[in-house]
């Protein structure tokens, strides 16, 4: 995927279309719905509140993530559009990932979860975090991370 997405902003394909559309970005973007709407039906098929916490978590992702779509060149129903089947797309997906999560083991729902959480901590830890600094930064930084978050969640479980 990061080879796609780099070889699209070598090719410019971030840039809008003569129609106003990045193209490049609204597949990447709708493949991250897909996937966080995926991780709801995961949750929801965990517990009720489980569902409900990542829900609100990605709902503030999603929020800033339809802000970050919007441009001066696209306006209008076209926003509305792109609005409109990026909600259904989360919805679709949180369905989906529900009806076949629902009927699944506890370590088949618990692994479905762990790998969305590595994603998610992946796409912070090694996009969001190194693009926001100029320093160069070391994979010991990410070790550290990943490390913090295992003993934390390995002391919260100990403790239930």
């Amino acid at each position: 995927m990061k080879l796609w997405t780099m070889r699209l902003e070598a090719g410019d394909g971030h840039a809008p279309t003569k129609n106003g559309l990045a193209w490049g970005l609204l597949v990447a973007t709708f493949i991250d719905i897909a996937v966080d709407g995926f991780i709801i039906g995961a949750g929801f098929a965990a517990g009720g509140e489980t569902g409900m916490i990542l829900s609100l978590g990605l709902s503030v992702e999603l929020l800033f993530l339809g802000l970050a779509l919007t441009s001066e060149s696209t306006k209008g129903w076209r926003i509305v559009a792109i609005s409109g089947a990026l909600a259904v797309t989360v919805l679709v997906c949180a369905v989906l990932g529900n009806i076949l999560l629902s009927g699944a083991s506890n370590a088949v729902i618990a692994a479905a979860l762990a790998f969305s959480a590595a994603a998610l901590l992946y796409l912070v830890t090694e996009e969001l975090l190194i693009e926001a600094h100029t320093v160069e930064e070391q994979p010991i930084a990410t070790l550290v991370l990943f490390s913090g978050f295992l003993v934390f969640w390995s002391i919260q479980l100990s403790g239930s």
